[in-house]
């Protein structure tokens, strides 16, 4: 069963280098990013996990925990987190999960069911391992993105769509394209003028079904 927009996640156990935990109990009551990945110490991914460490006063800004996720073990996590440090000037201090069991990559549909690790394994054997997820402190999924292996993902885009979920949650209002903070926010359809008038103040009408106001203080 695909997990999909607004599904609660799987309240899993997981092996991290930094211990068990479940799923749950990482996000609690804040955001939570989790990013894959079909192996360690590979070069494209070795560079992602730099910019996510790079992005920790980032990421604390905006009250979000990161989890990385690989099907490789707990010691290489260890000894990989090194490499990434090295290449990034940035200690990835966030937690690994050591998915040898694939459990999590099939919960969020990423492996198929049937998958399995051949010896001798390449990444191409995970290659669909490869997704950014956003969650929010309900525990539900609010996006995902998934990434071919030979692309590196732009985790300043990851940053701009959590602050549009953030700010859309916040303040009950959708953002357009190519938001980014302070910016002008879209009034939902389901708003009235009135409400709308009440809530936000001034506003833009583009088309009836298109408003605009800005989010006064933000």
């Amino acid at each position: 069963m695909s997990l999909r927009i607004n599904d609660t996640i799987p309240d899993l156990t997981v092996e991290t280098d930094q211990g068990t935990m479940t799923l749950h109990e990482f996000v609690g009551d804040d955001w939570a990013v989790l990013f894959s990945h079909p192996k360690d110490f590979t070069p494209v991914c070795t560079t992602e996990f730099g910019a996510v460490a790079q992005l920790a006063d980032e990421w604390k800004k905006r009250g979000t925990k990161v989890l990385g996720i690989s099907v490789d073990g707990v010691e290489d996590h260890k000894k990989w987190k090194r490499d990434i440090e090295t290449a990034s000037g940035a200690n990835p201090g966030f937690p690994i999960v050591a998915d040898e069991d694939m459990a999590l990559s099939k919960a969020f549909d990423m492996l198929p069911a049937e998958a399995y690790l051949p010896d001798g394994r390449t990444p191409n054997d995970t290659a669909t391992v490869r997704a950014v997820f956003i969650v929010g402190p309900d525990k539900k999924l609010k996006l995902s993105m998934t990434y071919p292996m030979n692309v590196g993902r732009n985790f300043a885009e990851v940053l701009r769509a959590l602050d549009g979920l953030q700010t859309a949650a916040g303040h009950g209002v959708a953002t357009p394209a190519n938001w980014n903070v302070g910016d002008d926010v879209i009034i939902p359809a389901t708003v009235s003028d009135e409400d709308a008038k009440a809530k936000f103040g001034d506003f833009t009408t583009v088309l009836p079904y298109l408003r605009k106001t800005s989010l006064k203080g933000d």
